[in-house]
């Protein structure tokens, strides 16, 4: 039952950095080809350094989403990255990366209510609001995996979370079939 709670919770986040990807490279392209007479930085053209960092924080958060969905499906034991320890690291980095890029995104964008006619505003809402999306279903991942590695004492154990001493791959623990 925690294996499909685990795999519903990155496929959500797979699809809200999918959508963040989206709203981030639109953002990202509105401003580096700014049409003529654009108020917006007196007509020139000009990129956030904020959103270039959400774009390559949902591209990680893509990659790692697909991954560990896989990994946790098809019980998947590589050798690089397969245990609690490495998937908490690796969500503990994601954390701070979403939580840097949404927190600066609110700092600058936190209430563009006075200009929701016009479509950037409008994308900038939405870019804040997925950020904060995708980084609460971040949190909800982070809290799932620390859980399950304490309750079972588990950190070293494939994240999976269905650990066999007799179908482990890569254990040292092995013991024979009976």
């Amino acid at each position: 039952m925690l294996s499909l709670i685990r795999t519903f919770l990155y496929s959500v986040f797979g699809i809200f950095s999918l959508v963040l990807f989206g709203l981030a490279a639109a953002r990202l392209r509105y401003t580096t080809h700014l049409p003529p007479g654009d108020p917006l930085n007196q007509g020139k053209d000009f990129f956030d350094p904020i959103v270039v960092e959400i774009l390559v924080s949902t591209l990680l958060g893509m990659a790692w989403s697909v991954y560990a969905v896989v990994a946790i499906h098809h019980m998947r034991e590589d050798r690089w990255v397969y245990t609690f320890f490495s998937e908490i690291l690796i969500l503990g980095i994601l954390f701070v990366m979403y939580l840097v890029g949404a927190g600066i995104a609110t700092h600058i964008w936190g209430d563009l209510s006075f200009c929701h006619q016009f479509h950037a505003c409008r994308l900038l809402t939405a870019l804040v609001a997925f950020a904060w999306i995708s980084w609460i279903t971040l949190l909800g991942l982070l809290v799932t995996s620390v859980f399950v590695a304490i309750v079972n004492a588990a950190f070293f154990s494939p994240f999976h979370a269905r650990w066999n001493p007799r179908d482990s791959t890569y254990s040292n623990r092995r013991t024979s079939r009976v």
